[in-house]
């Protein structure tokens, strides 16, 4: 059976057996094999993918700005990352905010004030993150590392674009270093990032054996633990915010694919199939990175430097999927609490919600702290929040698998080199 069989027999299975075994979470034998083997296994494969994350990103970054740098161009790749970043965020955002004013599934939601009171520790944590979030000018200045190791130690809880920062600067640094050196041979350390990034990739081949049993334990997880019942009352919101997502999946990358990239849009979706359904299962654009890579270099055939470069970067900084959920989520709240949002505002949300995409962690639930700044700047209660947290798991799936197929979209327009 091929990989992506039995990844979609992983789901599957996980799907079924967690949702029939919600109905009987209270049995002490099935919460111990939940907790002490099931739980294991999805954990050891995202602590796998973790593992690299850092060491790959730094290697894969220096190698693709020395190589960009002495070749093609680090600032002409960058800018053209930059550029289509901005086109598919902004496509994505206008799709959301005009389908949830379309659709207004927040009109006639009755708020269950219990509700606010049953997820009030995870309300206060969201809202200490937004309190506790940074100016601009402060984030700007922040980018660059005081300590670019403490900046790694800490990559996976939101510090991850000043150490991307240190390896852009290191990578094109070491360019400049062997631009300026009679004879201009190799640097040796070029030897060492690669070796370094080649055995992160063999950590992945190893970390993929286990993956389709990791995917059953991972999403056995989520339907054990909440069922089907959470989409009954938020059944039109998740709607809305899935249909927004397909639509920037098959029209918007379509498009895009087939009239810059001169690429085969289904023939693009079906070779990337093993990341769609790792990225929906992990919920995190980090931890699929390492099966990014490798797909776009395997099977995408995309040039390793730009590839490199632009999917490391696009962890980060384009959240496609994302910056639509925001969107959607924002005016969802504001009708439900009969908010009426000015064009203006709603102007203002969209922006907000292009650049929180792009700055926002590819972890589970990064999104949540910036959705509360932006519900606090149009005047939505920040309470709200707790509205969408039991759906959130299952839309924070579908959107980090757009969010990663709109890296390797980037990757394939910044290459422009058809299949």
């Amino acid at each position: 059976m091929k990989n992506h069989w039995k990844l979609l027999l992983g789901l599957g299975l996980g799907i079924v057996a967690g949702t029939f075994a919600h109905s009987y979470q209270d049995i002490g034998w099935l919460q111990t094999m939940n907790q002490n083997l099931i739980f294991p296994v999805g954990q050891v494969f995202l602590r796998l993918l973790f593992m690299i994350v850092v060491p790959m990103v730094f290697s894969a970054l220096v190698l693709g700005v020395y190589d960009l740098a002495s070749n093609q161009g680090v600032g002409k790749v960058a800018g053209m990352t930059l550029f289509y970043t901005i086109i598919a965020s902004t496509a994505s955002v206008i799709i959301g905010i005009g389908l949830v004013n379309s659709v207004r599934p927040g009109d006639g939601f009755n708020v269950d004030r219990s509700v606010f009171e049953t997820a009030k520790a995870n309300v206060d944590t969201i809202s200490a993150n937004a309190g506790n979030a940074k100016s601009f000018a402060q984030a700007m200045v922040e980018v660059i590392p005081k300590n670019p190791l403490d900046a790694a130690v800490r990559a996976l809880d939101g510090e991850m674009l000043a150490l991307m920062f240190c390896a852009l600067f290191f990578g094109f640094a070491f360019h400049l270093y062997r631009k300026g050196r009679e004879g201009d041979h190799p640097l040796l350390i070029m030897g060492i990032f690669d070796e370094i990034f080649q055995a992160s990739l063999k950590i992945v081949e190893v970390a993929m054996k286990l993956a389709p049993y990791a995917v059953f334990a991972i999403v056995f997880q989520t339907a054990f633990k909440f069922g089907l019942s959470i989409f009954e009352s938020l059944i039109y919101f998740a709607a809305t915010v899935v249909v927004g997502l397909l639509i920037q999946q098959f029209v918007v990358y379509s498009i895009l694919l087939k009239v810059f990239a001169k690429r085969n849009p289904w023939d693009f979706f079906r070779k990337c199939q093993d990341v769609y359904l790792y990225a929906f299962s992990t919920s995190s654009s980090n931890a699929t990175l390492p099966k990014s890579i490798e797909v776009a270099e395997t099977k995408l055939g995309l040039t390793p430097s730009i590839s490199r470069f632009v999917l490391t970067v696009g962890a980060t900084a384009n959240q496609n999927g994302t910056a639509l959920f925001e969107g959607v989520t924002v005016l969802f709240l504001a009708q439900v609490f009969q908010v009426d949002l000015s064009m203006g505002q709603q102007l203002q949300v969209v922006l907000m919600c292009i650049i929180a995409g792009i700055g926002t962690a590819g972890v589970p639930g990064g999104s949540l702290p910036l959705i509360m700044i932006i519900m606090n700047s149009v005047g939505i209660p920040a309470e709200g929040i707790a509205l969408i947290l039991g759906v959130d798991r299952f839309l924070d799936m579908c959107r980090t698998t757009l969010n990663v197929s709109g890296d390797l979209v980037i990757a394939a327009l910044v290459d422009k080199k058809p299949s």
